[in-house]
């Protein structure tokens, strides 16, 4: 599945996991740990709506570098006061788009909901090119 979907590339070595994370699911289960992680560290419980949403962009975000930008080529998760910073890397220099709703028939285009609900749920959102190639995207979720 990995050479299917092109996320058998080498990954970044600038504060990307080395091994992965490189499915929505894995990236979610990251999420959860470091989000688990800084509520033990400062002893408080952890805020389920940006949870959810931290959750929801990561997924969007890893699909996203799979579907459309050659794969994923790295990623990060960071909780820090104020948000959780999702950062995932793919090998495109391609700019996310929001695509029309309906096709140029009027038919009901599948899919293209993704980058917008990126948009909506982050209260930051950066795009970094990579020096070698492709991009970064960071977005940070608010916690309250």
């Amino acid at each position: 599945m990995r050479a299917k979907y092109g996320t058998d590339r080498p990954a970044e070595t600038s504060a990307m996991t080395g091994d992965g994370p490189w499915y929505p699911a894995d990236v979610r289960r990251a999420v959860r740990r470091a989000v688990a992680r800084r509520c033990l560290e400062q002893g408080t419980a952890y805020d389920e709506t940006a949870l959810s949403d931290a959750l929801l962009v990561a997924s969007e975000m890893t699909s996203n570098a799979i579907l459309h930008g050659g794969g994923v080529a790295g990623f990060a998760v960071d909780v820090r006061d104020g948000g959780i910073r999702i950062s995932v890397s793919d090998h495109s220099d391609r700019l996310p788009v929001v695509m029309p709703r309906f096709d140029a028939e009027g038919r009901r285009r599948t899919g293209g909901r993704g980058w917008p609900i990126v948009c909506r749920l982050a209260a930051d959102l950066r795009i970094t090119p990579l020096p070698a190639g492709g991009k970064r995207i960071t977005a940070v979720v608010p916690t309250g």
